[in-house]
């Protein structure tokens, strides 16, 4: 909720637009794209890496019609014939997070190559889905009834279960164990967020606090009604003396109908509004 230039308003526009409904699934890449044209505030033409992604769709469709359908054939495509891979040399690298350059560098992390890799295996016909597995972004491809996880950040890997295990140890510690729940699947909503809030955390961590807020308009633009998201918008614009998008945050939060927040949380959130109200006086 940053100040907003007119060419970037309609950009958050597009970006609201992509993801309203109920944001089980939506347009990945398009929103990806918009996303990644927001984060540079210029705009991106996007044709060359639709190119790029339907031709990644096509080989696969004919790599499945030669040689049948298994959940292998995703990496044989995306990883070896196109050579994505994960950037664990330059992890925190903000390029990682950004669609459009991830195509052009080959890697990134693990939630934007499998935004390629949700976007190619739907385009075949599959259901694909994220997961919420613990500490790295894994998908879930079905095929002919049977269902797989795929791991983009090794070369779309199939993990079976002791692969998990091992995964999820080094992540929560050598006792942890597999549960129910780390199968859960994500909303493509979550998703996108899930990939913004990369950029948002390592802006934070470099005290960039402006690049901090635009992010976290992103991130409401992709979910307008997330109270956790109002509430750090609210204190991130009053950092910042940005008292009117402050403001405007709070009031949205408070307002939200049904959606339950921690009292000590709206109380803060009260106090804070009135302090911004009298200062606007």
């Amino acid at each position: 909720m940053a100040s907003e230039q007119p060419l970037r308003r309609q950009d958050l526009e597009r970006l609201r637009a992509l993801c309203a409904g109920d944001g089980a699934r939506l347009d990945v890449l398009e929103a990806a794209f918009e996303m990644a044209a927001l984060q540079r505030d210029a705009p991106i033409d996007r044709a060359p890496y639709r190119q790029h992604v339907a031709a990644m769709a096509a080989d696969l469709a004919d790599l499945v019609h030669r040689r049948g359908a298994v959940p292998e054939r995703l990496g044989e495509v995306i990883a070896q014939a196109y050579g994505y891979r994960g950037d664990s040399e330059t992890y925190d690298d903000l390029q990682n997070t950004d669609l459009p350059r991830v195509i052009e560098r080959r890697k990134g992390l693990p939630v934007a190559l499998s935004l390629l890799y949700l976007h190619v295996a739907r385009a075949q016909g599959w259901d694909a889905e994220g997961l919420a597995f613990p500490g790295h972004f894994l998908i879930r491809v079905a095929i002919d009834g049977a269902r797989y996880v795929l791991d983009p950040f090794h070369g779309g890997t199939v993990r079976d279960a002791a692969d998990l295990r091992g995964l999820l140890r080094q992540v929560l510690g050598p006792e942890s164990e597999l549960l129910p729940e780390h199968f859960d699947a994500v909303a493509d909503r979550d998703v996108l967020l899930r990939l913004e809030n990369n950029i948002r955390l390592r802006l934070a961590k470099r005290e960039d606090w402006i690049g901090a807020a635009r992010s976290l308009d992103r991130m409401l633009a992709i979910a307008p009604d997330r109270p956790d998201l109002l509430f750090e918008a609210g204190e991130i614009n009053a950092r910042l003396d940005n008292r009117r998008a402050a403001i405007a945050a709070f009031e949205r939060f408070l307002g939200l109908a049904g959606v339950p927040a921690e009292p000590a949380l709206r109380q803060r959130a009260s106090a804070l509004l009135q302090e911004l109200r009298r200062g606007l006086n």
